[in-house]
């Protein structure tokens, strides 16, 4: 195996791919091996899902943390929520002891959307790409970012940013103390130089041997060459091993990976090229993270079979939906669990049994088409909100509402008002509570962005909740989209899972924060389990036993289950979709 990724790797190196592809177990074997090297590195991780404590078995948070058993490596996960607390208290402590409570309550109010935690989370960012000072200490920074959406996004900030503040356009509100907007301006001038530079930055695509997670990873290798960042690699994960295959299921994912990896999308197949083989177990720990990257592949003589649970078919979960003629179903959890496929699936199944059905995600990185194959379902609606879209509709609605009867000067100040990054949060917002409100007449079938995008948009849910309740009063009468999300008669969250550590321990910390919410998950969905799949090679059973404590997790938590099989191919268009909702176990 020839990790041709890691040689020559300058200063700055950024892990990035659809959720669930390994860039946190890639990003932490490529820590542990620039440490145990000789070199001092910050591994970072800017996903507010983050999981590199997880990984190492170490509890890391927002603090610059040691990881004991390798010298010279330090750990960061930039918490959201720290954050926005330290940006909220930067700009109202010096205004604390000069306005009334109820004035400073209203600025803390309005400071407490996804927006600020995103400008916050990202003023932390640069910080480590562009203040020297700050990582002074450190040969390399590696970054584990969110999955891609999210960091593209994140990536294009400093340009956008950058661009808002040169043109005089920052306030108070949106980018931070005006007293500070001189060295913001810099931080993010700097920032842009250096993302853009090869010899000192590294872009790390990583993906699965999938075509859905190939095409997306070629996506955005032409999104960000565009904004200059050209010095990419690609990573193609957890490839299954010829040596690993035996059974029927082994020997056709082994085809279908080695196809796609043979016939990778234009866009990447000038970059070079590494690819990692699947272990035969999960990478926890730091022996598995070192382990992850060598060159030998262990193959095990064979597994204890034992008797797996049944958490159900998918299909029963789908009976029960189809008893009312309307509600909202959102599928959430952690990136590449395949929450688009398990929306899709239930969408189908929901129109084809005559109920009127409209799908849709909040992913800014979701290709819905992609998994219909463009094909049309009577009584099934698609759409997508996206977020560009989104809020051009947004400032084109407020010119012609509030903007229709100011002045020239008026709407001037207006349409410069409209270009503050935070726009794009209230727009989505609106499109996001439209759809929850639509599904008071019919289906509204919500595949959601990966966790953390996610629980921001809850943020700003609550968010709007309290601020109508304040508004209003204890006599006021109000229905908020955050009432509606607590309705257990309208909405129904359905959180989906692989039966792997991290995303089971991941979709329990989602459960925590949707029932700190007072949302109660509807059901778990447990997708791709060797396990009900009955692989007999040696290599899938070991990887089927060790599902086994996660269903059992699993089946105590959650009020209603449902199990996924993995399939040979990858479940593309609605016929491959209805065979989800037909039978609990599909052939391989």
């Amino acid at each position: 195996m020839t990790l041709t990724f890691l040689e020559g790797l300058p200063r700055f190196v950024f892990f990035t791919g659809k959720g669930g592809v390994g860039k946190t177990s890639l990003a932490c074997a490529t820590a542990v091996s620039l440490a145990e090297s000789g070199k001092r590195v910050l591994l970072l991780s800017t996903d507010p899902a983050s999981n590199v404590g997880q990984v190492f078995d170490l509890t890391v948070g927002d603090r610059i943390t040691p990881v004991p058993q390798v010298p010279g490596l330090d750990t960061l996960e930039i918490d959201p929520n720290e954050a926005a607390e330290a940006y909220r208290e930067k700009i109202i402590a010096p205004v604390r002891d000069l306005l009334p409570q109820a004035e400073l309550d209203s600025i803390t109010e309005q400071l407490s959307g996804s927006c600020t935690t995103e400008i916050a989370s990202f003023n932390e960012f640069t910080s480590f790409l562009a203040d020297d000072e700050r990582i002074s200490d450190y040969d390399h920074v590696v970054f584990d970012t969110a999955p891609t959406g999210h960091t593209i996004r994140l990536l294009q900030l400093p340009g956008e940013w950058t661009s808002f503040l040169d043109a005089g356009k920052g306030d108070a509100s949106c980018l931070g103390p005006m007293a500070g907007l001189d060295r913001t301006r810099a931080v993010y001038a700097e920032a842009v130089r250096r993302l853009a530079d090869p010899a000192i930055t590294r872009l790390v695509l990583v993906a699965r041997a999938q075509q859905a997670t190939l095409r997306e990873a070629a996506r955005t290798s032409e999104e960000l060459a565009q904004i200059g960042i050209t010095s990419q690699h690609l990573v193609v994960n957890a490839v299954l091993p010829a040596a690993a295959t035996g059974d029927d299921l082994a020997d056709a994912v082994h085809r279908r990976e080695t196809d796609a990896i043979e016939n990778l999308p234009a866009a990447l197949k000038p970059l070079p090229l590494t690819t990692v083989p699947l272990r035969a177990h999960t990478v926890v720990g730091v022996d598995a993270v070192r382990n992850l990257l060598a060159s030998d592949i262990e193959v095990p003589d064979g597994a204890e079979s034992s008797e797996q649970l049944d958490l159900g078919p998918l299909a029963g979960l789908v009976d029960e939906l189809a008893t009312s003629d309307h509600g909202l179903v959102m599928c959430m959890g952690k990136g590449g669990v395949g929450k688009t496929t398990v929306a899709a699936a239930i969408a189908v199944a929901l129109a084809d049994r005559g109920h009127a059905v409209h799908l849709t995600t909040t992913d800014p990185a979701a290709h819905l088409d992609e998994v219909l194959e463009q094909e049309v379902v009577g009584n099934l609606t698609v759409s997508r909100i996206d977020p560009q879209l989104a809020t051009q509709e947004y400032r084109d609605k407020v010119m012609a509402s509030k903007g229709k009867n100011l002045d020239d000067a008026g709407r001037a100040r207006l349409a410069e008002d409209l270009l503050s990054p935070c726009t794009e949060e209230v727009a989505v917002f609106g499109q996001f509570s439209h759809m929850v409100n639509q599904a008071r007449r019919h289906f509204v079938v919500m595949d959601t962005a990966p966790t953390g995008h996610t629980l921001l948009l809850m943020d700003a849910t609550g968010s709007y909740h309290r601020d109508i309740a304040r508004s209003m009063g204890d006599s006021g009468t109000y229905t908020t989209p955050l009432m509606r999300l607590r309705d257990p008669d309208l909405t129904k969250v359905v959180i989906v899972t692989l039966p792997d550590t991290t995303p089971v321990l991941e979709a329990t910390e989602l459960q925590n924060d949707l029932e700190r919410a007072e949302i109660h998950p509807w059901a778990w969905v447990v997708n791709g389990s060797l396990a009900a799949a009955h692989a007999t090679s040696p290599f899938l059973a070991a990887r089927a036993a060790a599902e086994e404590p996660h269903l059992n997790q699993i089946s105590r938590r959650a009020d209603r289950t449902a199990m996924i099989p993995m399939l040979a191919d990858e479940p593309h268009g609605p016929q491959a979709l209805r065979r989800l909702t037909e039978s609990s176990h599909q052939p391989a």
